[in-house]
């Protein structure tokens, strides 16, 4: 499943060419900060974490077997260094209670999104979705930034992809409600001047 470009550079580095990992390296760190951004919420120790996540993917290359896309490998590895950090932290993570949300409210949120020009949009999920808890921002960016299936997800964090799909329900309800806090104002406000 791996590219032949992610390949051909993998051969490179077991064969010695260290230069090889660095062409990796380019093409994968935006990715990896900011999966690992997602999760721990700072930038310095997301940067810590990503600089950990490329020498435990040097040190582990040899183990990858191409069962998966490299990409997805490195998810998992990004995934698993932010929990390792996370526990290392002890960082509690507040669990929000999940509300039900009527076809009204999301009728209302699909309005609020419609009338934002889509750079500010776009800009606005993102900030939204960084007030989510660690682990349900991550989901929802592999599944809808990354384009990465539930499979992959499920390969990358560890659980079934039924799982995945229920925390993945259960994440979008949660941006759902920070985006109407947060957007439904803006709205409100603009049409009121």
């Amino acid at each position: 499943m791996t590219t032949n470009k992610d390949q051909n550079q993998i051969n490179q580095v077991l064969e010695g060419n260290t230069n090889a990992f660095g062409v990796l390296v380019d093409q994968y760190k935006d990715l990896v900060f900011t999966l690992a951004l997602r999760m721990l919420k700072n930038r310095e120790e997301a940067e810590e974490v990503s600089q950990d996540t490329f020498i435990k993917i040097f040190k582990s290359l040899k183990k990858f077997k191409g069962d998966s896309k490299f990409s997805t490998w490195i998810y998992k590895v990004t995934y698993n260094t932010c929990l390792d950090r996370l526990k290392k932290n002890k960082r509690q993570q507040q669990v929000d209670s999940i509300d039900e949300f009527t076809e009204k409210h999301v009728y209302t949120i699909d309005n609020a999104l419609e009338n934002m020009v889509e750079a500010e949009r776009l800009q606005a999920i993102q900030e939204c979705i960084s007030l989510l808890p660690s682990e349900d921002g991550f989901l929802v960016t592999l599944y809808y930034f990354e384009e990465q299936s539930l499979t992959e997800i499920s390969q990358i964090i560890g659980i079934t992809a039924n799982h995945v799909k229920v925390k993945l329900f259960r994440s979008r309800q949660k941006l759902a409600r920070i985006l109407k806090d947060r957007l439904e104002p803006e709205i409100i406000a603009h049409y009121e001047k």
